[in-house]
């Protein structure tokens, strides 16, 4: 027992050792200082006065920005402020970290997907400033098996917000996005919001997200060394539904760098915008991202996205793909403009643009205005990918290509785009629709190993259909599984009657088999549709006979080799069948063969979209033809797309396991 050479007071020896137990060790409570907050005889506070503890400062922090005071003072008490839960910031009141203060995450803490460090919905008149200060959450930890994997635990959350200014900080190591601008009421974007002088650092998802935004800026920040989810970009402006806005959105000399997704990307989908698009990035650079930026607008029709999107005096440096990638943008609608711009020795070529097996509409709108290319690989600076056979139209301005010191400028005239992105001229041949059809079994009795699709893998959308008669009991296994690394959740595995009403719908979870029964309540085709998004589904298992449905899209395949069976029907002249790989280089062969086994046509490598035409010199009978998938010569192998043109969009793994068509198939209406 130790002992002391003088007396000490019980009641100070008691003092010792709560003051020795407690956690709050760190600074004591200032509860005058409190008081004059709460009494409005202070506006400026200090979120030390809420005592500090080195272990856990998550109350006092909250206590302090939940006081009311105008202005809280976050002090460098020289140790970090550990948080282990969110952090709910205050409206009409300004956040203040000194220069040193580091606000971080507690390890272990965290695990809700939707947390993040720190969040305001709904407020107005917020200010967060510290030059010099770090909020930093554990990014490593959120990828450890302790936490289900995702793409959020944002380190600044804002939604729904107005007047809002975020100044000097350093975003780091979240568990998705540096700063995250999203919606926490429908209809309610965020306006008028600062961004200034920030560093968003080595984040998960994103440095920045934008999902809504009006009178935007943000100037003179950089986001760099992105990595972990895709997009993995520098910042992402992508709305999730229509009413989300993106106007007057200004980026101002900011960097980005070293991101494996693009610099400034621009995703686009998910129907017409509540007000036309307006976003305007001035002097901004990319050094080393996968792509300078990526403008994305899959499945767009012209009238469903207006206004403007524009790139001035932008410089994109040593990019690991293209400079500026163009995705499915629809020759009418927005405006696309580079004016003045840099693009400087990328990995690929300079400039590309693509149209996704889904594109709806020509490809082109684009002015690309006395530009700068320095290339040091001798190639055309511009390049076309058409998976879909969509065209180009309206692409002008002039370039200015630097080789070897010397500069040629080159007007963009038609005759200089048809040299460098000569267009697949295919023959127009519509897409049949599936509603109103009635099927019946090629085959009335199958072997049990011709009834599923055991080696197809079904990617993104996956739609199916089987045949069963009334009070038939129809069991089915389904995959779930992975792809690469992306992270996968449950979805829903949805059965709908021929009649149209839902007959069951069950939840398949991440990298497991799920077992999908139902009793048949009418005869006929039934469908099956899942979405496994980035990851894919397979059916080992089929209990009737399964056929995979491109009813409205193409049919997107995942590493599949194999033979698979199409029906043209009794009175068909002529058909076609497209066949693309990804415009991100992966490729496929295919061979188009008769009802007598004999290859009619075969395409090596096929990146961009190649259509096998058909005219059949008399009416067809009724009859199936086939498609013989392999891997391609050249090229790798992973995504591509099919679709059936002039015949009923369904593909079966045997002969006997097809579906015909027992009434005439009607055109879809769309593109051609």
């Amino acid at each position: 027992m130790q002992t002391y050479p003088f007396a000490i007071p019980s009641a100070v020896l008691v003092l010792i050792l709560l003051q020795l137990a407690s956690p709050s060790r760190g600074a004591a409570r200032d509860q005058q200082a409190i008081d004059a907050i709460a009494a409005g005889t202070r506006t400026e506070a200090r979120a030390s006065w809420w005592g500090f503890d080195p272990d856990d400062a998550t109350g006092a922090l909250q206590a302090a920005i939940n006081s009311g005071a105008k202005r809280v003072i976050v002090d460098n008490v020289g140790k970090p402020w550990t948080v282990g839960q969110t952090i709910t910031l205050a409206g009409n009141q300004e956040l203040f970290f000194e220069r040193g203060v580091e606000v971080l995450a507690k390890k272990g803490t965290f695990k809700g997907r939707t947390d993040c460090l720190f969040r305001a919905d709904l407020k107005e008149n917020i200010t967060l400033s510290g030059y010099g200060a770090t909020l930093r959450m554990r990014r490593s930890d959120y990828d450890g098996p302790d936490y289900e994997k995702s793409e959020y635990r944002h380190v600044l959350e804002v939604n729904s917000c107005t007047n809002v200014g975020v100044y000097g900080l350093i975003l780091a190591e979240s568990g998705g996005d540096g700063l995250y601008l999203g919606t926490a009421q429908e209809g309610v974007t965020n306006k008028n919001v600062h961004i200034k002088d920030v560093v968003c650092a080595s984040n998960y998802r994103q440095g920045i997200s934008v999902i809504t935004g009006e009178d935007l800026l943000i100037e003179n920040c950089t986001l760099r060394d992105t990595a972990g989810t895709a997009p993995q970009a520098g910042i992402d402006f992508e709305p999730n539904s229509p009413g989300e806005k993106l106007v007057n959105c200004v980026m101002r000399n900011c960097v980005t760098q070293n991101n494996p997704g693009g610099g400034y990307e621009i995703y686009l989908a998910n129907g017409p915008r509540s007000a036309p698009i307006s976003l305007r990035f001035e002097h901004c650079k990319s050094f080393g991202d996968d792509t300078g930026t990526s403008i994305s607008t899959p499945g767009a029709r012209e009238t469903e996205l207006t206004g403007s999107i524009t790139f001035e005096g932008c410089t994109f440096e040593r990019s690991k793909e293209s400079a500026i990638v163009v995705r499915d943008k629809p020759a009418d609608g927005y405006q696309l403009r580079f004016a003045d711009c840099s693009i400087l020795d990328p990995q690929k070529v300079p400039i590309l643009l693509t149209a996704g097996p889904d594109a709806a509409n020509t490809i082109g709108g684009m002015v690309i205005a006395n530009c700068l290319v320095r290339d040091k690989r001798d190639r055309k600076p511009m390049d076309f990918l058409d998976s879909a056979g969509t065209g180009l139209h309206d692409i002008s301005g002039r370039l200015i290509l630097e080789k070897q010191g010397q500069r040629t400028t080159i007007p963009l005239t038609e005759k200089v785009i048809a040299d460098w992105m000569p267009a697949a001229a295919l023959k127009p041949i519509p897409r049949l629709t599936l509603a109103g059809m009635v099927f019946t079994p090629v085959a009335e009795k199958l072997p049990v190993s011709a009834r599923a699709l055991d080696f197809v893998r079904l990617r993104e959308v996956a739609r199916l259909v089987l045949y069963a008669a009334q009070g038939d009991t129809v069991v089915f296994r389904l995959r779930h599984l992975p792809v690469a690394n992306y992270p996968g959740e449950t979805i829903p595995v949805m059965v709908v009657s021929p009649s149209g009403s839902e007959v069951t719908r069950v939840e398949a979870p991440f990298k497991q088999e799920t077992e999908v029964t139902f009793v048949a309540p009418e005869t006929g085709v039934y469908r099956i549709s899942a979405d496994p998004g980035d990851n894919f589904i397979e059916v080992p298992v089929s209990s009737h006979p399964m056929n995979l449905s491109g009813d409205g899209h193409p049919i997107h395949f995942y590493s599949v080799t194999g033979e698979l069976f199409f029906w043209v029907p009794a009175g068909a002249t002529t058909f076609g069948v497209r066949v693309s790989g990804d415009p991100d280089g992966e490729a496929i062969k295919a061979a188009l063969v008769d009802p007598r086994g004999q290859v009619v046509e075969e395409a090596d490598n096929i990146l961009v979209v190649h259509q096998f035409e058909v005219t059949v010199p008399q009416p067809s009978a009724g009859e199936a033809w086939s498609l013989r998938l392999s891997k391609p010569t050249k090229l790798p192998m992973e995504d591509y797309y099919v679709d059936l043109r002039g015949i009923p969009p369904l593909l079966a793994g045997s002969r006997d396991a097809l579906l015909r068509p027992a009434s005439p198939p009607r055109p879809v209406r769309g593109p051609s």
